[in-house]
């Protein structure tokens, strides 16, 4: 069932939950103050609860809700990438539920490029929005990617195809350093120019990695299995799907799809395809590797997304 924004936010006001479109994926949207409210979101995707959620805002008075200081780094960040796909991670007030955090001492917010979305938040408040998809799926970017996983039993604010498709970056800045907890669109590099400092990467078996979404569990994954392509075209096993990001046009077939090393395009339409071989009754997904050599900021996000569907 398709709502309009004032809909949504009747529903979401009213302490039901909504599915709401952002550039990066659609997410399932609930009041981030109303504990009961965000418990339907655990529940609709069985997420587990040590799986903190991200809060979604449309203004700096709304983030002076949820945290309790806010670093230079912070603000730098801020200014240069709000709205976008940048999840910044900082000391939480006491006012945020401890559903929303997980029980951390921190909480992770970002405001996202979505007008609708934006307007929305103005009606509500602060909102917490993981993907609004059945955990471990992936995530939807697409309206009906939502109807798939959830029928008509979650409202949705249509906004279109998201223009980015892949999750946003999770940058930790509660301790001081600049640690990043999730690769995606917003790149080491650029942080880095940003803020004048060293930016490092979570160690995959740290603590840190508790204060972020879309790291500790499988994610992103179809039905199909998933495998990076590592044989040669020939004789390749039936019931097959391919994805290369080069391109190769000795081969056609309606299971193939070519990229041209459109990296954007390719991180836009990866669950779209994820979920297409899994409709289409396609029992294995083959992604072309990348190379060392190929150089764009979505990279490092896409073989992120990718190896967690492969586990």
């Amino acid at each position: 069932m398709n709502v309009s924004i004032e809909q949504a936010a009747d529903l979401i006001l009213t302490g039901n939950i909504v599915a709401i479109p952002t550039e990066t994926v659609y997410g399932l949207a609930a009041d981030a103050f109303n504990i009961q409210a965000v418990k339907k979101i655990f529940e609709a995707k069985g997420r587990p609860a040590d799986n903190p959620l991200i809060v979604h805002i449309s203004n700096m008075m709304q983030l002076k809700q949820l945290v309790s200081e806010i670093p230079d780094d912070a603000r730098l960040l801020i200014e240069k990438f709000w709205p976008g796909p940048l999840t910044i991670v900082l000391k939480k007030t006491a006012e945020v539920p401890d559903i929303v955090t997980a029980g951390l001492e921190t909480v992770a917010v970002r405001m996202p490029n979505h007008k609708i979305t934006l307007d929305l938040i103005e009606l509500t408040g602060p909102l917490t929005a993981p993907s609004a998809n059945i955990s471990g799926r992936p995530s939807p970017t697409k309206p009906e990617h939502v109807e798939e996983d959830f029928k008509s039993m979650i409202p949705v604010l249509d906004g279109g195809p998201s223009l980015i498709g892949i999750e946003s970056t999770v940058i930790d800045l509660s301790e001081g350093s600049l640690l990043i907890l999730r690769p995606g669109y917003v790149t080491f590099d650029s942080i880095g120019s940003v803020t004048g400092k060293v930016v490092t990467h979570a160690n995959p078996e740290g603590a840190s990695l508790l204060k972020s979404p879309g790291t500790r569990y499988t994610h992103y994954k179809p039905r199909a299995n998933v495998y990076w392509h590592n044989t040669s075209l020939p004789d390749q096993p039936a019931g097959s799907y391919f994805l290369f990001h080069t391109t190769q046009p000795e081969i056609t077939g309606k299971n193939f799809f070519f990229y041209n090393q459109d990296y954007a395009s390719l991180a836009r339409d990866l669950y779209d395809h994820f979920r297409t071989a899994d409709h289409l009754g396609y029992s294995q997904i083959f992604v072309e590797p990348f190379k060392n050599s190929e150089k764009h900021p979505i990279i490092p996000a896409l073989i992120d997304r990718i190896r967690r569907a492969i586990a």
